[in-house]
């Protein structure tokens, strides 16, 4: 990071899972006072998820870089702001493909996890099962719930967290970028950090 301001490390990778083509997508940005960080998880069929996914960064990327002066008046606004403008992206982008949005096995579709740091804050929103952690002293001190029929089973107590990963439904979202339905952006969720707090933001593969 920088001399004045905060102090901090980035590390990034990306890993080609099963598939041959990555759908995933990792990007970050920072002004002297604000750093913000994307992970997108393309779906649809081949090019056409990571073509989501790809709008979805360079979306959030944009309106980071035109609205941090050096920082971001309204985190709230700005995260609930750019995930919609995002998500209606894609859907342009799939006209214009000639694409139905109706078709989920072929329309460019996308999860998202984004997140803000300034003046000691973390804020953050997601849409879909890309996840964020906060991790301090080794202990996982917050965590994003995923938008899939599985975490609502886990959360209503039908089903313990360990079943999840075996679960049959466990690739179901109930909400994504793109697609038919415009998704509900989680309210901005935020949380002072610590010295030493690491903030991870990963797709479902991880």
């Amino acid at each position: 990071g920088d001399e004045q301001g905060m102090k901090y490390t980035i590390f990034e990778d990306s890993r080609i899972g099963k598939r041959p083509y990555q759908q995933d997508r990792i990007a970050h940005w920072n002004t002297r006072d604000a750093l913000f960080f994307v992970v997108a998880d393309g779906m649809g069929g081949h090019a056409h998820g990571d073509v989501a996914a790809q709008i979805a960064v360079d979306c959030l990327g944009s309106a980071f870089r035109n609205e941090a002066k050096p920082k971001i008046a309204d985190p709230d606004n700005f995260l609930f702001r750019t995930i919609g403008r995002a998500h209606a992206m894609i859907v342009h982008q799939t006209q214009r493909q000639g694409l139905s949005a109706q078709d989920l096995s072929n329309s460019p579709r996308t999860t998202v996890v984004a997140c803000l740091v300034q003046e000691g804050y973390a804020w953050w929103s997601f849409v879909g099962d890309s996840r964020l952690y906060v991790i301090r002293d080794g202990r996982i001190v917050t965590r994003t719930r995923d938008h899939t029929p599985v975490q609502m089973l886990i959360d209503s107590g039908r089903i313990r967290e360990e079943a999840a990963a075996t679960h049959p439904d466990r690739n179901k979202l109930l909400q994504c970028l793109g697609g038919p339905r415009a998704p509900r952006v989680e309210p901005t969720a935020h949380a002072r950090l610590a010295q030493n707090d690491i903030v991870l933001l990963c797709s479902d593969g991880f």
